[in-house]
């Protein structure tokens, strides 16, 4: 069995959490003769797939090296989100007096306080993803280095494994960019960053991506002075353009300096100090700095395998999979960021859910079918579902836009939330619902209703008949379809209407 790893801090929280989910006394089982499912890796995809699996009464085997939960519970969704809610009171503080509510002078963060808090949450949440709790769903645990030693077998812990059919859900690891002197200078990432418990009093954030982005804007809420570089001319650049400003200038306003258009040429030290040499406006500038977080892409888990032996085909960018999961090994499909472009929680639970019935009941899921909604959980935060503007255009479909700003909605108003809005986007003269974006405080909240419109196949007519509670911001959504609505009431329409209502006086 693999050593339990170390999480730092070393303290009674992450001593919790490690005895959740890689116990240092664990001890592997003996294998089956043979499982009907084998899953490696243990993050949300594996998790997923193995307790569905396990559930229908299959017999299933799961392979974890590192920890269970993966990078969601351990250095993603769950401790970036404890760390952003602390740093969304600090932002509030600075909003209080403009709500009639006096805060004193100086009021800030207890950085380690906040780190404490994260640590106790998550520790907590691990117990859903123990491995206890997973040999108690019926699924044999083991805990160590999986790979492949043939089509149908895979050895870990020194014991070889047969399965019926495999699923390959090892995800994915930050990936660095070759910059000259940075590995030497040191740096974070995701999987370091949620271990620090002092705070940076200069960070330098490579990358506008939405973790370079959520994480920016907390940390220079909670006290440090935080400059992003990105290569291009605005953050979050796969975003709405009009969404993406709206967040940009959020950031201004925070104190955060953005570095847009900049080429970084190496990193040098001095002392304990980090120096940022970049290109940017034609001139080479210096930027001293503590720390330095990478949020510049993600790499596949692809080494150690041995995928070549079960005849499994993979490139740089993952796993190669068909729109059924299925790889080039009939009986071994691929689920989550092993194999996806879209790397996120939620998909990687979706794909799982598509696997189990692909590879135990022969289904025929597509991925290409889903409908996949995502967040930035900036503030404000950003969410969308289905095409761009720009990908409608590239498709050639012809498009009906409408968008209702938050400040035309009451309770935006009296939130004191007015920065943002509803746009979406409709086929050309129908009310089909082909994609859409929302900028609000809360937007991943309000996405949903979209989401499950266009699952449903229900267009904005419909969500113009939904009576939302009144006063929310959801109610945005509603009024985007009533502006559908009113271009149903052509002159034509109007005229005729008019004659109606003049013959029943």
């Amino acid at each position: 069995m693999s050593q339990a790893p170390q999480v730092l801090p070393n303290d009674e929280h992450n001593a919790t959490l490690v005895s959740n989910v890689h116990p240092p006394d664990w001890k592997n089982p003996d294998p089956a003769p043979r499982y009907n499912l084998v899953v490696i890796g243990a993050g949300t995809a594996g998790l997923v797939t193995a307790a569905g699996a396990a559930g229908l009464g299959a017999k299933v085997a799961l392979i974890e090296k590192h920890l269970l939960g993966g990078d969601c519970l351990n250095v993603g969704c769950v401790p970036s989100k404890c760390i952003i809610r602390s740093s969304r009171v600090i932002g509030e503080t600075h909003e209080a007096a403009e709500l009639g509510v006096c805060v004193p002078e100086g009021t800030k963060a207890d950085f380690p306080a906040v780190m404490e808090r994260m640590r106790r949450l998550r520790a907590r949440i691990s117990h859903h993803d123990s491995a206890h709790r997973f040999q108690q769903l019926g699924i044999d645990v083991y805990l160590g280095e999986g790979r492949f030693t043939g089509r149908d077998t895979i050895e870990v812990d020194g014991k070889t494994l047969r399965f019926s059919k495999a699923v390959i859900a090892t995800g994915a690891r930050p990936a660095a960019p070759p910059i000259p002197g940075l590995a030497e200078a040191g740096y974070l990432t995701n999987e370091t960053v949620f271990s620090l418990t002092e705070l940076p009093r200069r960070l330098a954030v490579i990358g506008a991506g939405p973790i370079g982005c959520e994480m920016s804007q907390a940390f220079r809420r909670l006290g440090s002075e935080v400059s992003i570089l990105e290569a291009q001319s605005q953050i979050l650049t796969r975003e709405d353009r009009d969404a993406a400003n709206i967040v940009q200038e959020a950031f201004v306003r925070d104190g955060v300096h953005l570095v847009l258009g900049c080429k970084i040429l190496k990193v040098d030290t001095h002392g304990t100090e980090k120096i940022i040499q970049f290109e940017g406006n034609g001139a080479c500038s210096d930027l001293p700095v503590d720390e330095i977080l990478v949020g510049a892409g993600r790499a596949p888990n692809v080494e150690g395998l041995h995928l070549e032996v079960a005849g499994v085909e993979y490139t740089r960018h993952g796993v190669r999979a068909t729109d059924y999961l299925q790889t080039t090994n009939p009986r071994i499909y691929a689920a989550g960021d092993i194999c996806l472009p879209y790397k996120f929680t939620h998909t990687a639970d979706a794909t799982a859910r598509i696997v189990i019935q692909n590879a135990l009941f022969a289904g025929r899921k597509k991925v290409s079918s889903l409908i996949v909604p995502w967040c930035t959980y900036t503030d404000p935060e950003i969410a969308h579902v289905g095409m761009y503007e720009r990908d409608a255009v590239e498709r050639g479909i012809p498009v009906d836009t409408f968008v209702r700003g938050l400040r035309e909605v009451d309770r935006a108003i009296t939130d004191g939330e007015e920065e943002g809005f509803v746009k979406v986007h409709v086929k050309k003269g129908t009310d089909q619902i082909l994609g859409a974006t929302i900028v609000a405080r809360h937007a991943g909240e309000m996405i949903s209703e979209i989401t499950l419109a266009m699952v449903g196949k229900v267009g904005l007519r419909t969500i113009a008949n939904v009576i939302h509670p009144y006063p929310t911001q959801a109610e945005a959504i509603r009024q985007t379809a009533d502006a559908y609505n009113r271009t149903r009431l052509t002159p034509q329409v109007k005229k005729l209407f008019t004659r109606w209502l003049a013959w029943t006086r």
